[in-house]
């Protein structure tokens, strides 16, 4: 069995290798900013569990429609896991995604400041197998988790010089754990892996309900990929 990230995010694809799993990336090209707008009253897990299945649903569908070619590694085997994800920060009351620029960044990097947040992800599983025909939809499942994080203190000169930095303009909440940020998260309740990008005891969860082993996906692992 082969896994199937339908992301284009670093993070993820390290901790999913660091996890024993090469996983094969296949970006989606889905309008966020389209599906928050039909969602104008949704929770946050309601909205992050949205985006997650219209990614992994646009990235499946183009598999079974033969727009997207899973490329073979040796002889692979004619069945996937596909995961999507997506990931905001709640704090204050507000729903916070990607920046996208300095002044945003900057903003958001004050006011979370000797704060607590929530950082909600969605996620979106697939499981595909191919047969005569192509490829087919066997089952699919969405879920979300939600982990605290609390803030330490961040002084004018550091938010200044930690936006200028460049990282936390295209992530969620405009922080990362595993990167310069985290020198600003004195503390988080829940699973670390979730603020990263990708809940891995979430997914193994997610596969054993549709009855799938988490460690045949061990199969494929590369050693030398999470180097």
């Amino acid at each position: 069995m082969q896994f199937v990230l339908a992301s284009q995010s670093p993070a993820r694809l390290r901790i999913l290798r660091e996890a024993g799993i090469d996983p094969i990336v296949c970006v989606s090209e889905v309008d966020e900013d389209a599906v928050l707008e039909a969602l104008p009253h949704a929770s946050a897990e309601e909205k992050v569990r949205a985006l997650a299945t219209a990614k992994g649903h646009c990235v499946a569908s183009a598999i079974v429609e033969g727009r997207i070619n899973v490329p073979e590694a040796g002889k692979l085997p004619r069945e996937c896991v596909l995961v999507a994800c997506d990931s905001m920060l709640e704090s204050g009351g507000k729903l916070l995604g990607k920046p996208h620029d300095s002044q945003t960044a900057l903003t958001r990097v004050k006011e979370l400041s000797m704060s607590q947040a929530t950082l909600w992800s969605g996620h979106y599983l697939v499981h595909l197998r191919e047969n005569t025909a192509g490829w087919e939809i066997l089952a699919n499942s969405a879920h979300s988790c939600s982990t605290k994080i609390c803030f330490g203190a961040i002084s004018e000169e550091e938010a200044a010089a930690y936006v200028a930095s460049g990282e936390p303009l295209e992530v969620a909440g405009s922080f990362t754990i595993d990167g310069l940020g985290g020198a600003f998260i004195e503390e988080i309740h829940g699973d670390h892996h979730n603020v990263i990008g990708i809940s891995i005891p979430l997914v193994r969860t997610m596969m054993a309900d549709l009855g799938l082993k988490w460690t045949d996906l061990w199969e494929h692992w590369n050693p030398q990929a999470s180097n």
